[in-house]
């Protein structure tokens, strides 16, 4: 920059029009004499034009002061000492013959990296191990050491571990090897080991339930920050401390149990594909019609594949079934409004709602109960959400008015909007005031329909039971009498059971 001085002799030859006139006379090479009032300003003048300009340092950059704020995978730990951890791995690796570990070793292997237990099969496979079964100590601590140095919480280093090479993200594929190992390995599963035909049921299901949870996107793809904001990674190291089934957002086999039983009763023809018929027998057709063209029509339809024309398949129903039963986690309620939204325009206008609320009037006259008249429904139904914009619903107001399964159960489920009536007779959106909070709706289905599952399949052995003990008696007498010949005694013998073989059918692809 020029100091005040030069600056004003500047200004001030600019504005001087005679000097600016002399100036241009001395550049065409015009030989004439100055004036003594402007020998002065000539000088200043060209001893301005050949004086270099001063340099001032630069101003330091806002950003270089700012401290870094943003770590994609993870903020780096100052007092991790690498090579303590590695030093502590080779110890490990030395208890195993030829310091090679296979996956049955991988145990040890994962808490002296200090990892949870069930890390141990996608520490083995991340270290190349499915190749030859097991992993020397050299790969091992090269591959732990790069891990180490570029993720810094356990959210980067399981992604790194599970997913495959130059991929940011998990596929459901990319879990298959976690939960065969844990298939395999977790106490409470070893009667799962006698039945391998359930072992892809089971893994399906908990895929399907951690990217429910997990995958807020829609996208089938868990990033990073969406593994890092939910709380997977928590309940899979709870999995060595509890009960499995204690793990009610993942892992309960009893959930599993309860899924899948409620598909194969509706799988009448036992191909792992159910239509809108099949799907309508549900819950004593509780589901309008409407809302099942819905469904059926691709809104909510997972996977990369085109779905069977007509049919959705088992990974597709375990996201019907839990958003049906608790209609206020966020995911059902993105579920249901998808669904109800008919122009895809992120908005639930008043002729959406008269159109699924038409078929529940006329069920409710079918029934002998006079329906609510359209203009109150909607009324309550405004008064319920509070739109920003009045008269349009978003997906925004439904999740911020926090009785979103009212709303949902009103316009396509007659059977819980019926009991939803019963318990206040006054308004049919009130929340009861004694509902339990501590568990969700539905963990209170899953554990109401396993003691009904449980208890069917004791009435069912306990009758079995008592047709033995009458055949064997009958056999014990009819043996004793010499004139039955052996030909009539075999016609009496006690009969086996049919048996459903489910490895006798063609199961598709799970992760279509």
């Amino acid at each position: 920059m020029k100091s005040e001085n030069m600056r004003i002799k500047e200004i001030s030859l600019r504005q001087d029009p005679d000097l600016r006139k002399e100036l241009a006379l001395l550049a065409r090479g015009c030989d004439f004499v100055l004036p003594s009032r402007f020998k002065k300003r000539l000088k200043a003048f060209q001893q301005m034009q050949v004086q270099p300009k001063k340099e001032e340092p630069p101003t330091p950059s806002l950003s270089q002061t700012v401290p870094k704020f943003y770590f994609p995978l993870g903020c780096p730990k100052a007092n991790l000492n690498i090579d303590s951890v590695i030093s502590k791995i080779e110890k490990t690796f030395c208890q195993f013959p030829m310091e090679k570990a296979t996956l049955e070793d991988m145990g040890v292997v994962a808490k002296a990296c200090d990892c949870p237990l069930y890390w141990k099969a996608p520490l083995f496979y991340g270290a190349g191990g499915e190749r030859t079964g097991y992993i020397s100590v050299h790969k091992f601590v090269a591959m732990w050491r790069k891990v180490l140095q570029n993720c810094y919480d356990d959210a980067a280093k399981f992604l790194q571990l599970l997913a495959r090479p130059g991929c940011s993200y998990l596929e459901q594929e990319d879990f298959i090897p976690f939960l065969q190992d844990l298939v395999n390995s977790h106490p409470h599963l070893t009667f799962l080991k006698e039945a391998s035909e359930f072992h892809s049921r089971y893994i399906t299901t908990v895929v399907q339930r951690i990217f429910y949870s997990v995958n807020r996107s829609w996208s089938g793809k868990i990033t990073c920050p969406e593994l890092r904001k939910s709380n997977f990674l928590q309940n899979v190291a709870l999995l060595e401390e509890e009960d499995i089934n204690q793990s009610v957002e993942y892992f309960s086999y009893e959930h599993f149990y309860v899924i899948y039983c409620k598909f194969w009763e509706l799988d009448t023809d036992h191909d792992l594909y159910i239509d809108q018929r099949d799907l309508a027998r549900h819950n004593d057709h509780a589901i309008s019609n409407r809302m099942l063209q819905r469904i059926f029509s691709g809104a909510v339809t997972r996977g990369k594949k085109a779905p069977k024309e007509g049919k959705i398949n088992y990974v597709d129903f375990v996201w019907f079934l839990i958003s049906e039963e608790d209609k206020r986690t966020p995911t059902s309620i993105e579920y249901w409004f998808r669904c109800m939204d008919l122009d895809g325009d992120g908005v639930l206008s008043m002729y959406e709602l008269e159109y699924f609320y038409e078929e529940q009037c006329q069920k409710m006259e079918s029934m002998g109960i006079e329906p609510l008249p359209l203009e109150d429904c909607l009324c309550q139904v405004l008064d319920l959400v509070k739109p920003e914009v009045e008269g349009k619903i978003t997906l925004h107001d439904l999740k911020k008015c926090k009785q979103a399964n009212l709303f949902f159960d009103t316009f396509f489920n007659l059977e819980k909007y019926l009991d939803h009536e019963q318990k206040d007779p006054f308004s049919v959106f009130k929340v009861d005031e004694n509902e339990t909070h501590g568990i969700s709706d539905w963990e209170r289905f899953a554990a109401e329909e396993y003691d009904i599952l449980v208890a069917e399949d004791a009435a069912s052995d306990h009758w079995n039971d008592g047709c033995d003990a009458e055949l064997s008696a009958l056999d014990h007498q009819m043996a004793n009498e010499e004139h039955f010949t052996e030909d009539k005694r075999s016609f009496f013998e006690k009969p086996q059971p049919a048996r459903l073989d489910l490895e006798e059918y063609e199961y598709e692809d799970d992760f279509e």
